[in-house]
């Protein structure tokens, strides 16, 4: 660390080197951290988590009793052991309350005052922070799996959703309305999401075992569908032609730069994609155990070098790296499965869980340090 200081002082290296190899070194010393908590709120287990983007400082979580908290994760006792409050709460007793489990919990990318939820109750609904009233309900014909807005986009405001149909909906946040259908999947739509580096670029991956890219300006469908063998007819059976996996694909995420696409699939496998051309990588992490008929949440650091996967596995969270697909560590401390995982950027590593309903936080022993860029991995469990 000493010889980082002395080459950024000197002029030697990029900035960012520093931050980098720092970032780095947080990932790889994480263990749980027995003087944080946060309240229990939730009576049932926890199915969707979001930190907001803006300060890094408010948590959604979504639960399966359709429940749906927000928390303040700073600490502001200055004690070593202190517990992260929740701020405000839509609860049973609320008239909005989701009717059955949140799937999807998400802020907006741009302001806190704003969030939106969805639920296997048919509805996707779009808060008011302030005032935790539903400003729009969107009401659809089936359970909703999963929804996202792009964290970049400028020139649209579009929410992609995923339904127990086959068809992604669109819907505008301006109008209130969905304006377009995407078509080309032949089962439910479990996962959908956004490109970070293109705003009109959206992934979608589905039960019928299929992950396909669109550009949403197009009307002529997807711009490709995801095959597992490159295309190697010899090495796929008639049913597994241009499928991203062997199994229900219920998992996506892009990297922080928008370079390559993730999928994890219940054929316990994950593989890395690459977002521009729809190619197998062929990355091999091994066994990747998926028994979830749902979404799966799972996330890749950021400033990281090299940068790394934290998947949920069982009771614990598996930890990859990225490109090379080796097995880092397993982040252990749960006694029920882990649902779902979130990374942020700006304080040390955070790792909070729920069986129950309940949870605990990783170490942040070096947030008060001047350093520019840490790590946040924030994850809870179903139980």
């Amino acid at each position: 660390m000493l010889g980082f200081l002395t080459a950024r002082q000197a002029g030697l290296d990029d900035p960012l080197r520093l931050r980098r190899a720092e970032s780095t070194r947080r990932v790889l010393s994480l263990k749980l951290n027995p003087d944080r908590d946060v309240d229990r709120i939730h009576g049932n287990g926890i199915n969707t988590i979001d930190i907001e983007a803006i300060e890094g400082r408010y948590m959604l979580s979504g639960g399966a009793d359709g429940v749906i908290v927000v928390y303040d994760l700073e600490n502001y006792s200055g004690k070593l052991q202190y517990t992260c409050k929740a701020v405000c709460t839509v609860g049973r007793s609320s008239k909005y309350v989701h009717k059955f489990s949140v799937e999807t919990v998400q802020w907006y990318p741009y302001d806190t005052g704003m969030f939106v939820s969805s639920s296997f109750d048919k509805t996707m609904k779009v808060w008011d922070t302030e005032t935790l009233k539903p400003a729009e309900v969107f009401q659809f014909e089936g359970n909703v799996y999963s929804h996202h807005l792009s964290p970049i986009a400028r020139k649209h405001s579009l929410i992609a959703v995923g339904t127990k149909e086959p068809k992604i909906q669109l819907c505008d946040l301006k109008s209130g309305s969905r304006i377009h259908v995407l078509q080309g999947h032949r089962a439910e739509v479990l996962s959908v999401r956004w490109s970070p580096r293109y705003e009109h670029i959206l992934a979608t991956a589905s039960a019928d075992s299929k992950v396909k890219v669109w550009d949403v300006r197009r009307a002529s469908g997807s711009l490709f569908t995801l095959d597992q063998h490159n295309g190697d007819k010899s090495k796929a059976s008639s049913e597994a032609v241009n499928t991203a996996h062997d199994g229900r694909v219920n998992g996506l995420c892009f990297t922080g730069d928008g370079l390559y696409l993730l999928t994890t699939g219940t054929d316990d496998r994950m593989r890395l994609w690459n977002s521009a051309t729809g190619e197998n990588t062929l990355v091999n992490y091994g066994k990747v155990c998926n028994e979830s008929r749902k979404r799966l949440q799972f996330t890749v650091s950021r400033g990281c070098s090299p940068e790394f996967v934290f998947v949920p596995c069982g009771s614990s969270v598996a930890v990859y790296g990225l490109h090379t697909g080796e097995l880092v560590t397993m982040l252990r401390g749960h006694y029920n499965n882990v649902d779902c995982c979130e990374f942020h950027p700006d304080y040390q590593v955070r790792h909070t869980k729920a069986p129950g309903g309940d949870y605990s936080l990783l170490p942040d022993e070096f947030k008060d340090e001047p350093v520019e860029q840490g790590c946040d991995v924030a994850k809870l469990t179903i139980s």
